[in-house]
């Protein structure tokens, strides 16, 4: 079926220059419990979403798994959404409609961006936050370029203040988040010690990283000592939790050390007060991408742009990401939980 209703809903329409027949129904996969990623499946009669004013419909070509995508599906991510609901929030593919308000993108452009049911052949997303896909990189290569590499540049750059010299402890340095940390802190002129799973200690040693740790070794913040000369590291990406926190905060340098969070993949972890005072005299910083977007624009703005040099400069090259059907998408998302994955993932619809 195609379909001819306004596509904007109170006076909204699809764009007339666009001539592509939307389709009423699509493919999608639909989260229909809180028992994690099993509890998914493909549906082929999801509608597809008409854009609102200021929003875009986009067809999907490709999409980022993350791991907020298996906090949701087990019902620990704050705020996410109830289900049942379309999966997944970080897309890239091609414009097809937009709001009566849009003036970019157009349809025909090729975009990336963060919205929600991105587990599906359609989604929309606001159109301010649509970024273009770079010359030259397809759909797949982008994905991580609105969610993982800017994550992993506000933790070093405007929240970690990383500084050329310093030592950064970068944890599951293997996953895309962590491999864009690794990439970004060499080109910073940092010393990179990295934690993974054995298996994957070749691939991060390919992007540079000086040392690499197995994230299972108990003895973990000692060998970090020990490589620092007993001074600690100066930053520490965060995003392991569970005992791996308390690791952090052991290796991390006294009094101005950094302790960047921005994942609980792991668990929750917890600090005192009085641990802050008499054990760990660091400074924690939380990061969630999202709240940056809205709540520091203009930091977030210089994290953008920041980006874009990277890009230009070849300093962040085209991802190669793993690709899984949509159908499943349930196996990504349950390899992703287990850690048995390396780089980004991704689903084609």
């Amino acid at each position: 079926m195609v379909d001819s209703r306004p596509a904007g809903g109170d006076g909204a329409s699809r764009d007339k220059e666009s001539a592509v027949s939307i389709p009423v129904t699509m493919r999608a996969l639909q989260q229909t419990s809180f028992g994690g990623p099993q509890d998914s499946g493909v549906t082929t009669d999801a509608p597809v979403p008409n854009p609102g004013p200021d929003e875009v419909l986009v067809r999907v070509v490709a999409a980022g798994v993350n791991f907020a995508d298996v906090s949701r599906a087990h019902g620990t991510f704050l705020g996410g959404p109830q289900p049942p609901y379309v999966a997944g929030f970080e897309a890239a593919g091609e414009v097809v409609a937009a709001g009566e308000a849009v003036t970019g993108p157009r349809p025909g452009d090729r975009v990336i961006g963060v919205g929600d049911g991105a587990f599906a052949e359609y989604m929309v997303l606001p159109a301010a936050a649509a970024m273009p896909v770079p010359e030259g990189w397809t759909a797949e290569q982008a994905l991580g370029l609105v969610v993982n590499r800017p994550t992993a540049l506000a933790a070093l750059k405007p929240l970690g203040h990383l500084a050329a010299g310093e030592t950064v402890l970068v944890h599951a340095a293997a996953g895309a988040t962590g491999q864009a940390a690794v990439t970004l802190a060499k080109h910073y002129g940092a010393t990179v010690i990295a934690t993974a799973s054995p298996s994957k200690h070749e691939t991060v040693r390919a992007l540079g990283a000086d040392h690499v740790l197995d994230s299972r070794d108990a003895d973990l913040a000692a060998e970090v000592l020990r490589l620092t000369r007993g001074a600690g590291a100066d930053l520490v990406l965060e995003s392991a939790g569970g005992a791996t926190f308390r690791a952090s905060l052991a290796a991390a340098r006294p009094v101005t050390g950094r302790v960047v969070v921005f994942g609980v993949a792991g668990g929750e972890a917890s600090i005192t007060n009085r641990e802050l005072v008499y054990e760990h005299q660091v400074q924690i910083i939380g990061l969630n991408i999202g709240v940056l977007m809205q709540a520091a624009p203009r930091i977030f703005g210089e994290v953008t742009a920041e980006l874009a040099t990277l890009v230009a400069a070849g300093v962040l090259t085209p991802a190669r990401p793993t690709a899984y059907d949509l159908a499943d998408g349930p196996k990504a998302l349950t390899e992703l939980e287990a850690r048995a994955t390396v780089g980004k993932l991704a689903l084609v619809p």
